[in-house]
């Protein structure tokens, strides 16, 4: 979500600027609403371009916010909350050792393009991308099959994973059962992933026609995924538009859908980049919601009469240190040194909205297997001085690298917050080289390269387990952090191969505590992202997940 996050660099690195999408124009709509156009169109804006409109090709929130809109996964989280519920499957189920999951799923279920859901169609999907084979296989494509089922059928690249899925059997119309070679703690949450989100059979014969292609860094997604016309899910929208040159994304009720049919007939979603841009459209009334209010604009909206609900804490904000860049970075007391030396509480205090949290790991403490024992790094400029000294290192230099042209759940003013640990490093004797760059793919493609030797990301959770956060950094080599500790490494998967969830709760603490005494980073946040709309619009419930569904929207 799976907003981004570092696995969701990966995806977007190779994203060109695509643009998001809407119908008519949103200045008839009139002051908030309430004067001209009809009532049969929402218009939302998001602060990025979606990717694409497969979502098993994607791995960024502006992607997924659109696509879950018209795809359903066989599992899904309760409406505003992050607690697993029946999807396209009503009911399911594993043997003792969670490698064989059996789904109970719903009857009566369309494709937009009128094809019967079964589960024939569950195991075509999980097929489909299982036999992905050249581009598809690359990462930047496919990152969330292979963080969840692992490679392919038949790996070509070396750095695939090993594969985890087996096999998928429709025992009968209504129960899917899906085979993997290992109990994994991605399972079950993976199962409600959009980027496994189900599509049509028919469509899927139209995709395979297709190839992803890579020239160097830049990816070419097929043609199927950069326009409407193909894709069909079974939401309660279809998409029937991509304006790319007006950056919206339309999307039309489907009157078959098996659940409340969605209350609004036309869905829009805008790219608006900036905090002050998408403040600015929904007083003008040119558009009835939108994502990532900037912490200063909360009560001013609220002042005004417009709602704007915020989400429970459920990301994380933190400064990657890249060992392989900067040889400074291998000696522990020089990562101490910059833990001690930035002052988060000052950064809630000032850059994120009310219920913003210091961060002390790498999970928030909304998170089971959060721990209260890892060893912490309070703001201590003369104790950062001491560790530098001991290291050797008192006349630090290091590139500090921020993105531009963004704004995330975790990070809602890149540029403020790059300002204020800078400023918190030089007081500690460390000399800074800023270096700026945009977002994507510049941003995203450097600090997946372990080409800064310190950046800012953070991640917003897909699911409630531990793994889906400390799972996503330190589970093995990675080259946004370079480096390479057994311990750090066999403490995470450790936790994850625990079957009895008390007792991984409980591993992913003792993780937790071992990655915080090798400190590879700096936690620094935990932010609760707002979230605005207009006078006249009755909201869907806010998801921590950033998983709202828009079905719920109608207006006064």
């Amino acid at each position: 979500m799976r907003i981004f996050k570092s696995g969701a660099v990966r995806a977007i690195t190779a994203a060109v600027a695509v643009g998001l999408i809407a119908t008519g124009c949103a200045s008839e709509r009139g002051k908030d609403g309430d004067k001209g156009g009809d009532k049969d169109t929402f218009v939302f804006a998001g602060a990025g371009d979606p990717g694409s409109l497969d979502p098993a090709l994607a791995s960024d929130g502006e992607t997924f916010r659109v696509t879950r809109q018209a795809f359903e996964a066989l599992l899904e989280h309760e409406s505003g909350g992050s607690k697993l519920v029946g999807g396209l499957a009503e009911k399911w189920s594993s043997n003792p050792e969670g490698t064989v999951w059996t789904f109970n799923l719903r009857k009566g279920v369309k494709f937009h393009d009128g094809e019967a859901f079964n589960a024939a169609a569950v195991c075509a999907n999980y097929d489909h991308w299982f036999n992905w084979k050249g581009t598809y296989q690359s990462s930047a494509v496919s990152y969330y099959w292979q963080s969840i089922m692992g490679g392919f059928a038949k790996n070509e690249d070396k750095e695939a994973p090993k594969p985890n899925y087996k096999s998928c059997t429709a025992k009968d119309d209504n129960t899917a059962v899906i085979e993997v070679n290992e109990p994994s703690a991605n399972l079950p949450g993976g199962f409600s992933l959009q980027a496994l989100a189900i599509h049509s059979p028919k469509a899927l014969e139209e995709y395979a026609k297709q190839d992803a292609t890579a020239k160097g860094d830049a990816i070419t997604y097929p043609k199927y995924s950069q326009e409407a016309g193909t894709v069909a899910g079974t939401g309660p929208y279809k998409i029937t538009k991509w304006n790319k040159g007006n950056k919206e994304v339309t999307l039309e009720r489907f009157d078959d859908y098996w659940g409340d049919k969605a209350k609004v007939k036309n869905l829009v979603f805008r790219t608006i980049d900036t905090e002050a841009g998408r403040r600015q459209a929904l007083q003008a009334g040119d558009i009835d919601g939108y994502d990532l209010v900037a912490p200063a604009d909360v009560k001013t909206l609220e002042g005004e009469g417009y709602e704007v609900p915020t989400r429970d804490v459920f990301n994380i904000f933190y400064v990657g240190m890249t060992q392989s860049k900067n040889p400074a970075l291998k000696k522990l007391e020089v990562r101490q040194a910059i833990s001690h030396a930035i002052d988060r509480e000052g950064i809630v205090k000032t850059q994120l909205p009310e219920g913003g949290k210091a961060a002390s790991q790498f999970m928030p403490d909304t998170v089971a297997g959060f721990s209260d024992k890892v060893k912490t790094y309070p703001f201590d400029t003369n104790k950062a001085k001491e560790l530098l000294k001991k290291a050797g290192e008192e006349k630090l230099k290091i590139e500090f690298c921020y993105p531009t042209e963004v704004t995330r759940p975790y990070m809602p003013a890149p540029q403020d917050m790059f300002e204020r640990m800078k400023a918190d490093l030089e007081k500690a004797g460390i000399t800074v080289t800023p270096k700026a760059m945009k977002w994507a793919p510049d941003y995203l493609d450097a600090t997946e390269a372990g080409s800064c030797a310190l950046h800012m990301l953070g991640w917003t959770g897909d699911f409630n387990d531990g793994y889906n956060f400390i799972g996503t950094w330190f589970a093995g080599p990675d080259k946004q952090w370079g480096f390479n500790d057994k311990k750090v490494f066999d403490a995470v998967n450790a936790a994850s191969k625990v079957t009895d969830p008390a007792g991984r709760v409980e591993a992913y603490k003792k993780a937790n505590e071992t990655i915080m005494e090798y400190v590879p980073g700096v936690p620094i946040s935990a932010s609760p992202p707002a979230i605005a709309f207009a006078k006249n619009v009755n909201p869907p419930k806010v998801s921590p997940l950033t998983q709202e569904n828009f079905a719920e929207v109608s207006f006064k």
